[in-house]
């Protein structure tokens, strides 16, 4: 089959042509942002790309175009394909029906890190000999890649997926993760997100029984029950087992199974099995919200028959994703880091972890906040909270295009005092930073962007 998709350089969207040719498939794509990395990861596949969504783009003749959500009514291809009556269809849709029918499909849904659950999933499995397939919205260092069929060449039967709850399409406004033919669901955690799409929280618990209501009775709900929005939306109905994780009580859900972690100081933690001990992860990564990911993915391993002991000592090699806590380089004992956080919540935690790490050493946290919902402000009374544990903050807001900010990114910062101070350009905010970097230091930068290539501007500007 040919298939040509229509916003191929997104993260998803990317990992589903890489699926797709894998699969044997013809693919090619177009999008309106083709340059590197993802362009020549595609290339490299053998998938050809054309910028722009011009119309004449049907002469292709593909047997199906294979839609994006970046993709919306009048897109000149999109309208080109509806007038002719071409055979299209959205990307989770294609991947549901085309990849995952017959897997044993495991979803990590949640706000915040899914991207991380998933690639310690991922690599449990892999660990233990099981050869997933996967897609993931980032790139797992134990692999090296974003999305696979399966290891090793040969048909797995099992597929770990990053279970977004982002819209489908222009034509599907079900969250992506509805697609999936989930048997093992990890709901890791839920909070408002997405205000471009959703009028409220509610709206997306909704979202979120959705993706229950579609587990088959022989699957698994893993659920973190610190979250009181996932016990309303498990309380809507579940017709699957279930075990909740990050806590002791077991009695959330009379009879339900109980995940627990200890934590110690040098950020190894037990886990613990309805109150029995399950081994200990001894790790490099910090933040309780590591911890809680790697709860969630031993548990998610085990109802696939990995033991918890196996899950553990696979954990104990796992080299993180790219952009978390990333590590870009060091000039002149200055070190900088990449975090893709961009939600105040996703933001404290990634301060926090890094103020545990680094003691008394001063922070300097640069963030550019690009997402849809902090574009829209929803969010920006939160900012100042989520930066408490910096030393300085640095933030950036494009005055003009598409990531320009509505609001006001230095009166929203405002309560910080004089350690916070905002910039629209970047290099006059590079030149700040380095102004006020000394020995020591560690830079933080954070955008689920590219952020103009910041980080190698700010070594470069160190260097000098």
């Amino acid at each position: 089959m040919h298939i040509h998709i229509l916003g191929i350089c997104g993260t998803f969207m990317g990992g589903l042509a890489v699926l797709a040719k894998e699969a044997g498939h013809k693919v090619t794509g177009c999008d309106a942002n083709v340059y590197p990395p993802m362009s020549t990861q595609l290339q490299a596949q053998g998938i050809e790309l054309i910028e722009g969504f011009a119309p004449d783009q049907v002469n292709l003749q593909p047997d199906l175009f294979v839609i994006g959500n970046v993709v919306s009514r009048g897109n000149p291809l999109m309208e080109e394909i509806l007038n002719r009556g071409l055979a299209y269809v959205s990307g989770p849709q294609w991947i549901g029906e085309h990849i995952l029918r017959n897997k044993w499909v495991l979803s990590v849904a949640g706000t915040h890190g899914k991207t991380t659950t998933s690639s310690m999933l991922a690599w449990i499995l892999e660990d233990a000999g099981y050869d997933p397939g996967f897609l993931i919205g980032g790139v797992p260092m134990n692999f090296g890649i974003s999305a696979r069929l399966s290891g090793k060449g040969k048909e797995s039967s099992f597929f770990v997926i990053e279970a977004d709850e982002y819209d489908t399409a222009f034509f599907d406004k079900r969250s992506k993760f509805v697609h999936y033919r989930t048997k093992t669901a990890v709901l890791n955690n839920l909070e408002y997100d997405h205000a471009d799409i959703f009028p409220d929280l509610g709206a997306i618990e909704t979202q979120f029984h959705h993706l229950v209501r579609t587990v088959p009775g022989v699957g698994r709900l893993i659920v973190n029950g610190r979250e009181e929005s996932l016990r309303r939306v498990v309380a809507r109905g579940c017709w699957s087992d279930k075990e909740w994780f990050g806590t002791d009580a077991t009695n959330v859900i009379e009879g339900a199974a109980g995940w627990a972690l200890k934590t110690h100081e040098d950020d190894s933690f037990d886990v613990i099995f309805n109150g029995a001990l399950q081994g200990t992860v001894n790790w490099s990564l910090t933040g309780e919200h590591n911890r809680m990911n790697a709860l969630a993915s031993i548990a998610a391993a085990r109802h696939v028959g990995v033991t918890p002991a196996v899950a553990i000592e696979a954990l104990q090699k796992f080299e993180n994703v790219k952009r978390r806590m990333e590590v870009r380089g060091t000039v002149t004992d200055i070190t900088v880091y990449d975090d893709f956080a961009h939600h105040p919540t996703a933001i404290a935690t990634t301060v926090a972890g890094l103020r545990k790490k680094v003691g008394n050493a001063r922070i300097l946290a640069v963030l550019e906040p690009r997402s849809n919902t902090m574009k829209l402000g929803t969010m920006k009374e939160a900012l100042p909270g989520s930066l408490t544990d910096a030393d300085l903050v640095f933030g950036y807001g494009a005055k003009a295009g598409k990531d320009a900010l509505g609001w006001n990114l230095s009166e929203a910062l405002a309560p910080l005092g004089r350690n916070a101070s905002t910039y629209d350009e970047l290099d006059t905010l590079v030149q700040a930073i380095t102004r006020a970097a000394r020995p020591g230091d560690h830079v933080l930068v954070m955008s689920n962007g590219g952020f103009g290539g910041v980080h190698q501007k700010i070594l470069d500007a160190l260097a000098q």
